[in-house]
């Protein structure tokens, strides 16, 4: 049984009475010093205790000195959920790089750009996860690198792999011999607070990702954030199997743990069945879903024989979820309570969550309040973690409160911008550094926000946001293509899938499975439509000067396929 919310908050708040800024692997450190005994990772295969994690990212960073990454560089992770993730993004930290952790369902061409765009330093990557070969893709995009001898991208100096051969000088485990014969001691982190953490490689509307950089502090507050907010008990247990490429894994998951000396359960992939067994397996407290997840939980047909009595509560985010999901939630898991949320890579991660006791009517129709953030909040207005606004999508001019437009933030978890990318830096924030989210909304007199609908082409598939322009180029490339325009359509499952309207070439023609299979070889799953749709050329809807209106596209989607 959880203690009462304002108990456990008056817990974290005795400990971190002011905001110190610090460095994640300092935070990490001074854990470590804390709880060296407690477990900081759990799976089925290994356990990691603060100690533990703390020592292997020591060797570790020797090792990664010894490649060549020094302060200010980028090292990519392309790494699933393993253990070893975590003793290597402290290390990546600990020598005052960057962490650009990489979506693993990327292909070929999609690593190839996060690579060059990014100019990092170094890239660790699994040697297979789930079907895909990420050997064979960097042999295709930088022939040679197996040897060194690679010339595709002239700031990378070596490739490590997780798997595969582990012999092999570009292993891992040949990284961490290295680093442990390595006996030159390590230096005090030489950046600070506010220099870059991550950069975060998110989807934009130029069709090419775009990467988010993160401070340290930025990270920080955000996870601090999400434990005082929720109120963490000392030694929470979080269960996920959401990837930790994504700021909600990473800062709601692994970094909040470790304000209170917590655990976290990392799983390779979602399976029901296995998230209500490590659960019962590691005595999970917290679990943290998308809706898609939550509904095969609570639909699980022997939920019954798990003992899922160490469950305390559940975030669920990215989708509307009904009611009757939450209720189902609460009483078939038996859990005390349930959050939903509202953030973005921009702005570290959730910036607004529903409260321990909200009405699920509250749960089910907002993304929950601004977050309380205790002492890493903004203690002008309170201690909240960001404030809100709405503004006109197409004039940027604000609207008076209530109002529904484009939501706007600003706080102390903001991004300063993408990496070498300064036009679309500019074009995220309005005068006195408010963040535009591309989202549209109110902000209720409660205080609590609704979405209503998305300012920008962007769609959401289980989670993942696609950009409609990188799968309307590839479509576009075959032959008998003349044009493309990829929209977001309603899915049970996904919350959103693509749907791709097709112009054929004059006398040219192409098979809807033809054109799924083209993305399906190239494009990450969560890209790939699962509709595809055709039309002449005439029938396209258009503005008085030719532009062609993707709105009316969805709609028409809608009625072709007879979606609600």
């Amino acid at each position: 049984m959880l203690e009462p919310m304002a108990q456990r908050r008056a817990a974290l708040a005795a400990r971190y009475p002011t905001w110190q800024p610090a460095t994640l692997d300092t935070i990490l450190s001074d854990a470590a010093a804390r709880h060296p005994d407690r477990p900081m990772v759990l799976t089925d295969d290994a356990t990691l205790t603060y100690r533990d994690v703390a020592a292997r990212a020591d060797v570790l960073a020797r090792g990664l000195r010894g490649e060549g990454v020094r302060a200010g560089d980028r090292v990519a992770l392309v790494m699933a959920n393993h253990a070893d993730f975590v003793p290597l993004v402290f290390a990546i930290w600990h020598l005052g790089a960057a962490a650009i952790p990489v979506n693993f369902l990327f292909k070929a061409r999609e690593l190839a750009y996060v690579v060059g765009q990014s100019e990092c330093r170094v890239v660790i990557t699994m040697a297979s996860f789930r079907g895909l070969d990420y050997l064979a893709a960097f042999d295709e995009v930088a022939p040679g690198w197996r040897t060194g001898a690679q010339t595709a991208f002239p700031h990378l100096r070596s490739i490590i792999v997780h798997g595969g051969d582990n012999a092999s000088p570009r292993s891992l485990e040949a990284l961490q011999a290295r680093g442990t014969t390595d006996t030159v001691p390590l230096a005090a982190n030489p950046t600070g607070a506010l220099d870059p953490a991550v950069v975060m490689y998110t989807s934009g509307t130029t069709g090419l990702p775009k990467g988010v950089i993160q401070t340290h502090d930025n990270l920080a507050r955000s996870a601090y954030a999400g434990a005082y907010h929720q109120a963490f008990e000392d030694g929470r247990r979080t269960l996920f199997s959401l990837p930790l490429y994504h700021a909600f894994a990473l800062v709601e998951g692994l970094l909040a743990a470790m304000f209170v000396g917590g655990a976290i359960i990392p799983q390779l992939i979602f399976d029901a069945t296995a998230t209500l067994a490590g659960i019962e397996r590691h005595r999970a407290t917290y679990l943290m879903a998308v809706p898609t997840m939550s509904v095969a939980l609570v639909e699980h047909p022997d939920i019954a024989r798990f003992d899922l009595s160490s469950l305390q509560a559940v975030l669920s985010a990215a989708a509307p979820t009904p009611v009757r999901i939450w209720q189902q939630l609460k009483d078939r898991l038996g859990i005390q309570e349930v959050f939903t949320g509202y953030g973005m890579t921009e702005v570290g991660a959730a910036t607004t969550l529903t409260a321990p006791n909200d009405d699920l009517s509250i749960v089910a129709q907002t993304v929950g309040r601004l977050m309380d953030a205790g002492a890493a909040g903004m203690a002008e207005h309170g201690g909240i973690l960001a404030e809100y606004k709405t503004v006109d999508p197409l004039t940027g001019e604000d609207l008076p409160p209530g109002s529904v437009g484009e939501l706007c933030s600003r706080g102390p978890t903001s991004t300063s911008g993408y990496f070498a990318k300064p036009a679309e830096t500019a074009a995220l924030f309005l005068p006195g550094g408010w963040l535009r989210s591309g989202d549209l909304g109110r902000v209720r007199p409660d205080g609590y926000i609704e979405l209503t609908g998305r300012s920008k082409e962007l769609y959401k598939s289980g989670g993942e946001l696609v950009s409609p322009k990188e799968v309307e180029e590839l479509l576009s490339s075959h032959p008998a293509v003349a044009q493309t325009y990829a929209v977001g359509v309603p899915d049970d499952r996904w919350g959103e899938m693509g749907c791709a309207w097709i112009v054929l070439s004059p006398g040219a023609s192409v098979s809807a499975e033809e054109l799924i299979e083209l993305a399906r070889q190239r494009l990450a799953r969560f890209k790939v439509p699962k509709h595809v749709l055709f039309l002449d050329a005439a029938e396209l809807p258009t503005t008085a000067t030719g532009k062609v209106q993707k709105f009316r596209l969805v709609d028409m989607a809608r009625q072709r396929l007879q979606l609600a």
